[in-house]
């Protein structure tokens, strides 16, 4: 069984993830992989705890904002 892990910002909308759910099970479907045997895992992680070209990413990407 697959298990997929998928590390966002937090925020990321309900409605980014379940379409990044739904598309990440579809990929695996697709090759033959039953839907019920495909696990999604959604990790939220704030932009100071993730680092982007050696800065914090809520430094270096202020402007950017969640889907």
């Amino acid at each position: 069984m697959p298990i997929v892990h998928v590390y966002v910002w937090s925020g990321f909308s309900d409605e980014a993830k379940k379409k990044t759910i739904k598309g990440i099970t579809k990929v695996f479907t697709e090759m033959g992989i039953p839907a019920e045997a495909v696990e999604v895992v959604v990790h939220e992680i704030p932009k100071e705890n993730w680092g982007v070209g050696g800065e914090q990413a809520s430094e270096k990407l202020k402007h950017v904002q969640p889907p």
